[in-house]
């Protein structure tokens, strides 16, 4: 079996795998640590091992190269990026700064190298509110989701400032879908990512990130829930709670660059080692020092 010779190279290699809840089944069962972003950092930047293998999209891999960078980390497939990571640019964020000088830029990690390299701090969706309550800026320049960023404009009294990036698979589930749900399921209750537009998100019984959603529902009292992230959170909730009853908000919520990589890719990876991350030392040391200090907020 393709499992098998994917643990005897991790074995021979002293490698581990590291997989995102988006992905598929497979992968995440053969993966050391199936987790969020938040999780995965500091997963990377922990973990005792020679070669990290990152199942996710490219800007994950970017993010465990840049906390371990004496480890050799590979992306399971190359092809996999991030649509609303390239939205915005370090110029961008330049010509923010321009524009609010007293600002200071929190970027969520959904993000290429170069614009964590000109941010002050990074954030996830799980600690997003608790990273600009601990910065002493009055204003906040928040890339690329101007979604997270609405939603964390919630929580805190200072004035955030979006860019205009959105996760495309999120931003495209709107209120009717969950009119439609919640018809559907009455019974059940609404979980959401605050990647969704904000009637989504307004909507909602639960707002959280990946691995909030996952907990919130193992310790809710329901027993059905409509899941509004990305369709390969079910693997672990159904795994975790086989009492329980989950429905997708929509057919929408599937990420194809999450979708890419395959049991196949993993072992070229091993094997060849293809998807090698390199970056540019002066771009890493300074991207890096953002993502530090994100791990370092308690």
């Amino acid at each position: 079996m393709i499992q098998d010779r994917i643990a005897e190279l991790k074995k021979r290699k002293n490698a581990v795998i590291l997989a995102h809840f988006y992905q598929m089944p497979e992968i995440q069962d053969i993966a050391d640590f199936v987790g969020d972003s938040l999780e995965l950092s500091r997963r990377a930047r922990d973990v005792d091992a020679d070669v990290i293998v990152f199942c996710g999209v490219w800007f994950m891999a970017g993010s465990a190269k840049l906390l371990s960078p004496s480890k050799i980390v590979m992306i399971a497939n190359g092809e996999a990026g991030c649509p609303m990571a390239d939205m915005a640019t370090a110029g961008d964020v330049a010509r923010l700064r321009e524009m609010h000088p007293k600002a200071a830029v929190v970027t969520y990690v959904n993000s290429s190298v170069e614009v964590k390299a000109v941010s002050d701090i990074c954030c996830t969706s799980s600690n997003a509110v608790r990273i600009v309550e601990s910065l002493p800026n009055a204003e906040i320049i928040f890339v690329p989701d101007r979604n997270l960023g609405s939603y964390v404009a919630r929580f805190t009294d200072k004035k955030i400032i979006t860019f205009n990036g959105y996760c495309p698979t999120h931003h495209r589930v709107f209120i009717e879908h969950v009119d439609a749900a919640r018809r559907a399921q009455p019974n059940a209750e609404l979980l959401v990512h605050p990647e969704c537009v904000r009637e989504v998100v307004d909507a909602a019984d639960f707002v959280g990130s990946t691995a909030q959603i996952i907990a919130y529902a193992g310790a809710s009292s329901g027993k059905e829930f409509i899941i509004g992230t990305e369709e390969g959170v079910l693997h672990p909730l159904k795994r975790q709670n086989p009492d329980k009853r989950f429905y997708m908000l929509s057919d929408r919520l599937i990420c194809p660059n999450m979708k890419k990589t395959s049991l196949e890719d993993v072992v070229a990876c091993l094997e060849e080692g293809v998807g090698a991350i390199e970056i540019d030392p002066g771009t890493a040391d300074a991207a890096a020092t953002s993502l530090f200090r994100m791990l370092e907020v308690k």
